[in-house]
């Protein structure tokens, strides 16, 4: 419990206090992630049901603004993570010192405690992950059917959330199976297993249901089977990555492909997202980890190295630039490893001091006390650095954003922007509701609707009414511009060069360089 808070404290601390800003890649998603969930919309793929309707009620928090609520939960799950890793790290080595190193370890790795202070899904994957290791490390201390239950209804619901979750179906199946193959052969069990995992797969049933409605922001519009299976499965971003990828399915175009692929893994392998998110002496202790599960606890071997390396590998072969997040699970998985390791050293100590006699044995006790210590404080000692690397107490950046535009923009004007905060401007602030907001930019390959606000058009309208397709913005620009005023938002590092060679003139709209004015040249 001592290391759930001191991470719970230092999540909480380290957290955004208000509405986040679309900044690439690092929170690409969490501007759109607090509406999304303030308004209980449909999000991007993979649709988050669970998330979203988890996050609706922390929104009825009496603290902070509703984007801040959102932003609570991601602090609330990463320790919820810890807490589950600790558990699980309990049932693996006996020790509480050794379940509390692994927990550090992972609760303070720079990559996961950058997730618990934004509005992100990922938190919410690691704390489930862990739930579900954690019963299955239970079960086989305990052989409580109860325990399998709840993994089979847990499992349901962790796929509803994220798909890389589905690697512990099989593989907890197969745990099982090694430590008692009998129990799958259980038909009772198996039938009300399967039954609790249906039922966890339910929140599913949330994106047709809600799309029906209409909701305000239904970016992926789950209204068709087609539709549905795409944003559940991310389909949109198989096709994504396999454009990116370049593939032509041709000798010379596949064998460019293995080679981009092998070297994009040993720049990750080497960079600071793989190797970097643990200190030396912590690896070290996890590779220990490691040896002493294959050779001494091989079932759980089975249930923390498939889906350490199945994890690990998806990191490394992401095309897309926020590849680091897919690590989190590794990380969780490793941070065992250490758990495992830090026991094994912990024993081994013990062993040593306790031979000879009684006096001995005593002075002994010193050793073991001293090895406590260094693995409990190893964790911490560069927690100074990554809170200050972390920490978002102080951004206020999406709330100036909002401000900039509901005071510079005139009344009817066009703001053009990408994902950016002004959907939770107009939805959950109801603010500026006179503007349009047309988000020409990167839209293709995924998104159906909400493009434009106020105006609930798919995609093909957004392109024939608002000239969406062309994703430089010029041609929205035009269209706009004989309506009214048209700015442009600065986002991700602000490029003018395609409305300037367009003919527009571009002029900062207040002193903070957050809006910009485009100006037709007919009318400069």
């Amino acid at each position: 419990m001592t290391v759930t808070l001191l991470a719970g404290t230092l999540y909480l601390r380290t957290l955004a206090p208000t509405v986040l800003y679309q900044d690439f890649p690092g929170m690409s998603d969490s501007a759109m992630l607090q509406a999304t969930v303030a308004v209980l919309g449909i999000g991007h793929p993979t649709g988050y049901p669970t998330y979203t309707m988890i996050g609706k009620l922390f929104t009825y928090l009496p603290v902070g603004d509703m984007a801040y609520r959102v932003n609570l939960l991601s602090a609330f799950s990463g320790a919820a993570a810890v807490l589950f890793t600790y558990l699980a790290g309990l049932r693996l080595t006996g020790r509480a010192v050794a379940a509390a190193v692994g927990a550090l370890s992972f609760g303070l790795a720079p990559v996961f405690w950058g997730q618990a202070v934004i509005a992100e899904v990922y938190t919410m994957n690691a704390a489930l992950i862990s739930l579900e290791l954690w019963l299955l490390l239970a079960w086989r201390d305990a052989r409580r059917e109860g325990l399998l239950l709840l993994f089979a209804l847990v499992s349901g619901l962790a796929l509803t959330h994220h798909v890389t979750s589905a690697l512990l179906v099989p593989v907890g199946l197969a745990f099982v199976f090694a430590v008692d193959r009998h129990a799958l052969a259980r038909w009772k069990l198996l039938l009300r297993g399967a039954g609790l995992f249906l039922a966890g797969l339910l929140s599913y049933l949330y994106l047709p249901l809600r799309a029906a409605t209409e909701p305000p922001l239904n970016e992926a519009d789950p209204s068709t089977p087609g539709r549905f299976l795409m944003l559940v499965t991310g389909g949109g971003y198989v096709q994504r990555q396999l454009v990116d990828d370049g593939g032509s399915g041709s000798g010379a175009g596949a064998r460019q492909l293995v080679i981009d692929a092998l070297g994009r893994m040993y720049e990750r392998l080497t960079g600071e997202y793989f190797l970097g998110q643990f200190p030396v002496v912590l690896m070290l202790v996890g590779v220990v980890g490691i040896g002493s599960l294959l050779f001494r606890d091989r079932s759980a071997a089975l249930l923390l190295g498939i889906p350490f390396a199945g994890w690990s590998v998806h990191g490394l072969l992401y095309t897309f630039v926020d590849f680091y997040v897919f690590f989190i699970p590794a990380y969780l998985v490793f941070g065992l490893f250490v758990a495992r390791g830090a026991g094994f050293a912990l024993r081994g100590m013990e062993n040593v001091a306790g031979s000879g006699c009684s006096r001995m044995a005593l002075a002994g006790a010193l050793p073991v006390a001293a090895l406590s210590v260094i693995l409990i404080v190893t964790p911490l000692l560069e927690a100074p650095e990554t809170y200050r690397a972390v920490d978002r107490s102080g951004d206020y950046r999406g709330r100036e954003i909002i401000d900039t535009v509901a005071r510079k923009a005139e009344p009817g004007a066009t703001v053009l922007h990408h994902r950016s905060n002004l959907w939770y401007m107009v939805l959950v602030e109801q603010r500026r509701r006179d503007l349009t907001l047309v988000d020409p930019f990167n839209t293709a390959w995924v998104r159906h609707t909400d493009m434009v606000w106020p105006a609930p058009v798919d995609r093909k309208e957004a392109a024939a009414r608002y000239g969406t397709d062309d994703e430089t913005g010029v041609e929205t620009a035009r269209k706009a511009s004989r309506r009214g005023p048209v700015y442009l938002l600065n986002q991700d590092g602000l490029d003018t060069s395609a409305f300037e060679r367009a003919g527009f003139e571009v002029r900062p709209a207040g002193e903070n360089g957050i809006l910009y004015r485009l100006v037709p040249e007919d009318r400069g």
